[in-house]
């Protein structure tokens, strides 16, 4: 008589994990669920060890106390678990901000009772559909303590913008696309549902006369070397805020782009890496650029002796007269100032990188537009 198989023991706190008919492993234990409950998941995986890494995975999240959702969970539960539990480690500090705002004030509202199981493009679509022609002001009480417009019958029509639907609507998306990646959901139903392409925002760049009379009044200005990198360049305004001196070489006319400055919830003003790898990358500064510089870096030095202990030595090419970084707002509302003092048409900051680019494509060298 043949002794019978035994199966391989498992470790402790492992759970469940057998081989299904359909020759994909599963793997199912109990874990924490949104509701502070403990409920059973399953996960699967082609092989024994990728449904138990899988499982590992869950059980290790739970007993750090953070919830587990499944398809089994509705949509405003899973969307927690995924900011939370997900996309908090993929996204940058300012990106999971907008994230969470957006799930907060347009995806729990309108999807959040269903379960996600039961999700269907139709759901999807209605959503999307209602949320184009809903007032904001009425579905988020925004004047009920003012008492004015929506909260006394009088509509504002306050819609959200076609960029912004479409911005919800691909947030929907990641989060279902995880879901599919995990093997909680056969398919994402959200990337069955079209949505219409906004239309692009309407911009002049700066022409050359535009672009002569910018320069022009940009000398007067005490950050004129920024002013000028920024549209002989087309460097970001981050990029440019996060500048460091040792990033400079000024002997051979270069740049190393590596850093970005940002104000972050948790933070406050941090440099931070640039957003993707593409965006590293070394430049070659006008030779105009190197003369701006020059003249900065030498005023920066008569700031430095007049602050004296006062100074907040941080490094950076661009600073407030103490030495501190320049905030990315307060720089927003310099720029608007700096424009309507020169007497030209207001653009947003960005727009000078667009105009790089145009006045490049049109035949005007970075050296040759004034």
């Amino acid at each position: 008589m043949t002794a019978p198989k035994h199966r391989k023991a498992r470790a402790n706190g492992e759970g469940t994990i057998y081989q299904r008919k359909d020759g994909r492993w599963e793997a199912a234990g109990y874990v924490l669920a949104a509701d502070g409950s403990r409920k059973r998941v399953r996960v699967y995986g082609t092989t024994r060890r990728e449904a138990a890494d899988k499982l590992t995975e869950k059980i290790a999240d739970s007993n750090r106390g953070l919830p587990v959702a499944s398809a089994d969970s509705t949509v405003g539960d899973y969307l927690t678990y995924w900011l939370n539990g997900v996309a908090v480690h993929r996204l940058r500090e300012n990106t999971h901000t907008r994230y969470a705002t957006c799930v907060r004030l347009h995806l729990i509202p309108g999807l959040g009772t269903k379960k996600v199981a039961r999700l269907a493009a139709k759901d999807v679509r209605t959503f999307l559909d209602r949320l184009r022609t809903t007032c904001q002001c009425c579905a988020q009480g925004l004047d009920t303590e003012r008492k004015r417009c929506c909260a006394i019958g009088e509509c504002c029509q306050k819609r959200l913008s076609p960029l912004t639907i479409t911005y919800v609507h691909s947030v929907l998306k990641s989060a279902l696309e995880h879901a599919v990646r995990e093997d909680e959901l056969p398919r994402n139903v959200a990337r069955n549902v079209h949505t219409t392409a906004p239309r692009p925002r309407r911009f002049r760049p700066l022409t050359a006369a535009e672009a002569r009379q910018f320069l022009q009044a940009a000398r007067a200005d005490r950050l004129h070397a920024m002013y000028e990198l920024a549209l002989r360049t087309g460097l970001r305004k981050g990029e440019l805020l996060g500048l460091h001196w040792e990033d400079l070489d000024l002997g051979s006319g270069t740049a190393s782009i590596r850093r970005s400055l940002q104000r972050t919830r948790t933070g406050g003003l941090t440099v931070l890496p640039t957003k993707t790898r593409a965006s590293e990358r070394r430049i070659a500064l006008p030779t105009e650029c190197v003369h701006s510089l020059r003249g900065h870096q030498a005023r920066q030095d008569e700031e430095r002796d007049t602050a004296g202990v006062g100074w907040r030595g941080s490094g950076l090419v661009f600073t407030t007269p103490e030495g501190g970084p320049l905030d990315p707002a307060n720089m927003t509302r310099r720029f608007a100032a700096f424009l309507s003092r020169a007497g030209l048409r207001r653009i947003r900051f960005h727009d000078l990188r667009h105009s790089t680019a145009t006045l490049n494509r049109s035949g005007f060298g970075r050296d040759s537009i004034i």
